[in-house]
């Protein structure tokens, strides 16, 4: 995610943008459930589960795809080897509105669950608990399903509308983790992210007006539909989510050197010149972090542009962007098909594990000079740390920005340690050894340590790497 910055002709590749603007306000729901009794895998990490899990959706819009309805299943796997008594779901679409009202009901609902008996919803209308029929025993697969109607919020947000376009990010519902620590249900913050999720397989039809052009997660193809209607199908390969949007684009498709295919949809309003700026620089940075991170393994990126959307927002084969005439945040939110979507994170734990690295990249992308950059860090008091988590940071908003500053400068400081050439190969092999995995900021550290000789020790204290 990046957020909503304001920019000037000098500061669009200048060190470091400052955060000017943060999304929304921070719903404050309390803290996430946790239990004990989780598997624990070799060496002590943590398994998992439910995992290797498969979404097949089909839905059907409204006029102007400002309502969807249908059926979704899960099918998943139970890797622990505790037998699994319950799944949840997260249904992040009601993380602002929460349960609603009387005259505007919460914008995700779910109904005739096959496959378990679900309970009423919990914190704050984002977590659904369906207890399974029988144990689920290690190794074995089962699958849920249910209705799920979803109404796109007005408000220009992840989930939400601008004018005639709808954005539909996060508006599935999907599996929560169960690892150690429990089950991860953390409260929504619209400040940065919540989320969390193993990656997955998505197979998702969607039925919706022929005027309207419908981007989405995964390799897409449109097929005739109803009278005056098209079908746009979908299938996604491990990713962490699936994301759409609908409305009236315009359209332009263009294959990189290395062979992924840029689709760009842009609202009529948007300015050219930033459309522009905007495909050229996803084309050039696609191929650039592959082959400094791995291979882009989807295929297909999707950019969709607005002019009044705030900052950018990532998914796995979709980023959002608003868009000036300067362009957007478009290298910073696909550094994110690397940090977050391929190299998983608890989001909501460990926000610099995608946010830092996105940004590290983004700088390096533009060339932006970080010598002296750690020098400009200014840490209000000492219990503000890179590796807070979002409890900490939406209570404390005004540092958030640190994650985007201070954190792609203790990356950069850490190249200087390693040595440029030794950072790269790091990088790469990091990212290869968690390639659809979790990344988390112990695994990281221990990592980097095996890269030098050098004691990485006060290093980590003096950047605030806990």
């Amino acid at each position: 995610m990046s957020p909503s910055i304001i920019w000037s002709p000098t500061s669009r590749r200048r060190l470091l943008s400052v955060l000017l603007v943060l999304l929304a306000e921070l719903v404050a729901i309390g803290p996430g459930a946790r239990d004990a009794g989780a598997a624990v895998g070799p060496g002590g990490s943590a398994v998992a589960t439910p995992d290797l899990a498969r979404y097949d959706v089909s839905l059907r819009s409204d006029t102007d795809g400002g309502h969807w309805t249908g059926r979704q299943r899960v099918s998943f796997r139970n890797a622990s080897r505790q037998p699994l008594h319950e799944v949840y779901l997260r249904l992040w679409g009601n993380g602002e509105d929460q349960c609603g009202t009387p005259g505007a009901p919460a914008p995700v609902t779910v109904s005739n669950v096959d496959g378990g008996t679900p309970d009423p919803l919990s914190v704050g209308c984002t977590a659904l608990r369906i207890a399974l029929p029988r144990p689920l025993g290690h190794g074995e697969r089962t699958s849920v399903a249910f209705d799920v109607s979803l109404t796109v919020p007005d408000r220009n947000a992840r989930f939400g509308r601008e004018g005639a376009h709808r954005f539909l990010g996060n508006a599935l519902p999907v599996l929560a983790v169960h690892d150690a620590q429990g089950w991860h249900l953390d409260p929504y913050v619209a400040l940065g992210e919540s989320f969390y999720a193993l990656a997955s397989d998505f197979r998702v039809r969607l039925d919706h007006p022929s005027t309207l052009k419908v981007p989405a997660t995964g390799r897409t193809r449109a097929l005739p539909g109803g009278p005056g209607r098209t079908v746009t199908r979908s299938v996604a390969h491990r990713v962490r989510d699936f994301a759409w949007a609908a409305g009236p684009f315009r359209t332009a498709t263009e294959t990189t050197p290395g062979g992924v295919r840029v689709k760009s949809y842009w609202a009529s309003d948007t300015p050219a010149e930033g459309v522009r700026l905007n495909r050229v620089d996803a084309v050039a940075a696609i191929d650039r972090f592959g082959e400094e991170f791995g291979r882009y393994p989807y295929g297909e990126i999707d950019l969709v542009m607005t002019p009044g959307f705030g900052g950018g927002m990532e998914y796995p084969g979709l980023v959002l962007l608003g868009t000036t005439e300067e362009g957007g945040a478009v290298v910073h939110e696909l550094a994110h098909q690397w940090w977050y979507g391929i190299v998983g994170n608890d989001e909501y734990a460990s926000p610099w594990l995608d946010e830092s690295f996105a940004q590290y990249a983004n700088a390096r992308f533009y060339g932006w000079e970080t010598r002296d950059c750690w020098s400009e860090v200014d840490w209000p008091s000492d219990g503000a740390a890179l590796t807070n988590s979002m409890a900490y940071w939406s209570a404390h908003r005004g540092e958030y920005h640190l994650v985007y500053t201070a954190g792609p400068c203790a990356l950069a400081d850490l190249e200087r340690v390693l040595g440029a050439d030794t950072m790269a190969r790091f990088l790469e092999r990091y990212a290869r050894d968690h390639w659809y995995g979790v990344s988390t900021t112990a695994a990281f550290k221990k990592a980097a340590q095996a890269a030098t000789d050098e004691d990485l020790g006060p290093f980590w204290e003096a950047h605030r790497i806990r």
